[in-house]
């Protein structure tokens, strides 16, 4: 099967999904590259427990203030190591567990540079996900997350600070296979986190350039006005 490599950012992620998530991806990925952003817990070490992770440190954190130079880095750590698929994935996101069986097939596919998924938001719990307004996933429609690495691609991203995107630019615009495979999203899932992830996301984009206002207010609805459907396995 070709070589899979997960590439990932982290940051204070050592009492979240961290630990879970790599659990998860040693069962289809065969390398991870991870860029720690500054961390002042024990990220470090919990990547580092995992022989397949290839560990980079910042001193400073950057992701707060440069997202896409961020990114950047991660990409030229993650190309320097000769993958053949790359999978951009966050701390706090599972693909579904059939993933071990299907990506030998997504991968051995030789129609498509790019494969996609749909992002389920869980919400309050890992029990549901949301799918009022720009939180629904089947609306929201598909994203690529795994791209077959191709050397002469230009590796440049959007001159943006926030909400970059995880892949270079000429990534984002390949040819495209749509799986049903999904992708759960559990960085909402905790409620203790909602509050403080709405104030960190207004705060980096004040003017609603990156997304509507109405979509960050949504955040804080409460629970009466809040569309959830139950995630089935």
């Amino acid at each position: 099967m070709p070589k899979v490599t997960a590439m990932m950012i982290v940051r204070n992620e050592a009492n979240r999904y961290l630990e879970r998530c790599l659990k998860a991806l040693t069962n289809y990925v065969d390398e991870l590259v991870i860029l720690d952003d500054a961390s002042t817990d024990a990220t470090p070490e919990i990547c580092l427990n995992f022989p397949m992770v290839k560990l980079y440190r910042r001193d400073t954190p950057l992701f707060l203030k440069d997202e896409a130079q961020l990114r950047c880095e991660l990409w030229h750590h993650t190309v320097a190591t000769n993958p053949e698929w790359i999978l951009a994935i966050d701390a706090d996101e599972f693909l579904e567990t059939r993933v071990e069986r299907e990506l030998p097939y997504l991968l051995k596919q030789d129609l498509f540079p790019a494969i996609s998924f749909r992002l389920f938001d869980c919400w309050g719990s890992e029990d549901y996900y949301r799918v009022d307004g720009l939180w629904n996933p089947w609306l929201r429609g598909f994203s690529i997350y795994l791209v077959k690495y191709q050397p002469w691609l230009d590796a440049a991203w959007p001159l943006q600070k926030f909400h970059c995107g995880r892949l270079p630019l000429a990534y984002r615009h390949l040819p495209h296979l749509e799986s049903d495979l999904r992708i759960k999203h559990l960085g909402w899932a905790n409620p203790a986190d909602i509050r403080v992830k709405y104030e960190r996301a207004v705060s980096q984009d004040p003017t609603f350039k990156y997304m509507p206002r109405e979509h960050y207010e949504s955040i804080l609805w409460p629970a009466d006005k809040i569309q959830l459907e139950k995630w089935q396995d």
